[in-house]
């Protein structure tokens, strides 16, 4: 009798399951369908640079399409009761100058005329970033960690932002030695060679630390990236660059916010989204939001590379599936006119006749398929 109870409160709870499952009902969020159309500011003014902003409008989560990116507009660096200093479209949304050399000992702010509507950022004064004491790496057990140390003896600037560019230098599979022109092949002279490349990457994460905390202004390598054992960044050559930006207390939380709604969603634990305030005002319509912090730092900046042979010996990325063929002389039109497939050398018999050509396909051959051949000119 008991198994028998047992068996029947199992099947009244298989029930209410079908039950709740046969009630589901899709449901779409409100704002999917709401009107998405603010403007979007990002960068900041570099008092010791060229200054780059870039203006786009947000979008609904719906959309699977690129932000759209606003042209046309007026963009500005206004001095409070002083100087105005243009920015110039140099691409689409994207509004640049050359260096400002702004006066610290006064406030700017942003001005934005787009669309038929004025906006402009709150006035802010300029902060002096101290310099970066040094970039460091080490090889740890999951991979390269690059960490940042830095301070300031004055104990003034307490909030810190970080941003990176990475190069690394990298081979093909394959090494071509003669190229195929006009249905012939011809050596390839030193200027032609398509087997080291070079490939750039920019940071999108938000790095940010403070020392408020702290009574010394010092931050002791923070860790900045890492870099995976297996990544092919390290297979020959890697250099980073890090960007440090003082920030004020108000930017730094802008960041903070920003970080936590874009970094740290997921799971139970994690923080709930905040309405991020940015200091950016539409003047036509007071009510209408906009995204976006204006802050005003100079830049302070490192590089330093890293060589495959300081690495340990088994950090290596792994290899990629490259086989080559064997191209009989007279099928090498078939073979190579597309362009999908790349020569490497010729092929000789033990009499030095020549029988064929071997060749792969270009992802395997032709290092620019991922990059460029051309060397930055800060590559040691």
């Amino acid at each position: 009798m008991r198994f028998h109870k047992i068996r029947l409160k199992t099947a009244f709870y298989l029930l209410c399951l079908l039950f709740l499952a046969g009630c589901e009902e899709p449901y779409t969020p409100e704002v999917l369908e709401s009107s998405n159309n603010l403007l979007v500011v990002s960068g900041f003014i570099n008092s010791n640079g060229p200054t780059t902003i870039q203006l786009s409008r947000t979008q609904n989560l719906s959309e699977s399409s690129a932000p759209l990116k606003v042209t046309n507009a007026t963009v500005a660096v206004e001095e409070e009761n002083g100087e105005k200093f243009p920015l110039l479209e140099t691409a689409a949304g994207t509004y640049s100058s050359s260096t400002l050399n702004l006066n610290p000992a006064r406030k700017f702010r942003l001005y934005i005329k787009a669309a038929g509507k004025e906006y402009a950022s709150d006035y802010v004064v300029v902060q002096m970033t101290p310099a970066i004491d040094a970039v460091t790496w080490e090889a740890a057990s999951d991979g390269l960690q690059i960490k940042v140390s830095t301070h300031d003896a004055q104990n003034s600037t307490r909030y810190y932002r970080w941003e990176y560019e990475e190069t690394w230098e990298y081979q093909a599979f394959f090494h071509s030695v003669i190229e195929y022109v006009n249905k012939e092949f011809i050596d390839r002279t030193p200027d032609k060679m398509i087997n080291l490349c070079y490939r750039f990457n920019n940071s999108t994460s938000i790095q940010i630390s403070n020392t408020v905390k702290l009574s010394q202004d010092v931050v002791s390598n923070f860790l900045l990236v890492k870099v995976p054992a297996n990544s092919d960044k390290l297979d020959r050559k890697y250099s980073i660059l890090v960007k440090q930006y003082a920030q004020t207390k108000e930017s730094y939380e802008y960041w903070e916010a920003l970080k936590k709604n874009t970094e740290s969603l997921g799971s139970l634990f994690d923080p709930l989204p905040t309405q991020l305030t940015g200091n950016i005002q539409c003047l036509t319509t007071p009510s209408e939001p906009v995204i976006g912090f204006i802050s005003i730092s100079s830049v302070t900046e490192q590089r330093i590379f890293v060589t495959n042979a300081e690495l340990p010996g088994k950090w290596r990325s792994p290899s990629p599936y490259c086989t080559f063929d064997t191209v009989l002389v007279g099928k090498e039109a078939e073979y190579f006119s597309s362009g999908s497939n790349v020569p490497i050398d010729r092929i000789y018999s033990n009499n030095m006749s020549l029988i064929g050509y071997a060749g792969a396909s270009k992802p395997c051959v032709d290092c620019r398929v991922l990059g460029t051949t051309t060397k930055p000119a800060y590559w040691e």
